[in-house]
């Protein structure tokens, strides 16, 4: 499966803004993006204009970055959300939301989305009872995500679980920090997403 492997401080530089891909990292005076606030690379302070078409998408591979999701899967994503009732760019942003490793990181398991992909892909995760090692699993009202016992013991999980105070649980799940334990009690609506996104500019940019 091929995935990213390089700094990821560098995707934030490259988008302007923070993307809260490590964790912690992103709320401390070490984040990168509060101390070099340019693109990388050696022309990364020079100005230049952007085009229309340069500013969909950038917005479409914030986005993706946001998420963790490659280029093939995220178009994936695009045709079902059109092909569904509604408002295009919502539905795309409300299967991303529904994604099994966003959900294990929205409900505080993980620190960070690749790090709760890394708790999926190793079987710490349940699904009504089931072990599901898909991070891009859709979940469905009503599901009951967990940690396993193994789980609920690692110190990566639980400092996880103290910190989420911080970032707060969105009004679409329930999570009780006791037993370890979330559930989907509705999909998520476009006001449950706060991150700063103008999902039509991604619309836009595959319309053409």
């Amino acid at each position: 499966m091929a995935r990213y492997l390089g700094p990821v401080c560098r995707l934030c530089r490259r988008e302007g803004m923070q993307l809260y891909l490590k964790g912690d990292r992103c709320y401390t005076d070490k984040c990168a993006i509060d101390r070099r606030h340019y693109p990388p690379g050696q022309h990364g302070q020079r100005r230049s204009k952007v085009s229309d078409y340069g500013t969909q998408l950038r917005e479409k591979q914030k986005v993706r970055r946001i998420y963790g999701v490659l280029e093939k899967q995220f178009s994936s994503y695009f045709e079902k959300a059109e092909r569904q009732k509604g408002v295009t760019g919502t539905n795309l942003l409300v299967f991303l939301e529904r994604r099994l490793d966003n959900v294990v990181y929205r409900l505080g398991f993980a620190n960070s989305r690749s790090q709760a992909r890394q708790l999926v892909r190793h079987n710490l995760i349940l699904i009504n009872g089931a072990k599901v090692n898909l991070p891009s699993y859709l979940v469905r009202k009503g599901d009951v995500i967990q940690a396993t016992e193994k789980g609920r013991n690692l110190p990566l999980i639980k400092d996880a679980m103290e910190a989420v105070a911080r970032r707060g649980c969105p009004s679409w799940l329930e999570f009780n920090k006791d037993e370890a334990k979330g559930q989907v009690i509705m999909f998520p609506g476009r006001e449950d997403i706060t991150m700063p996104i103008q999902e039509h500019l991604i619309v836009e940019l595959y319309s053409k």
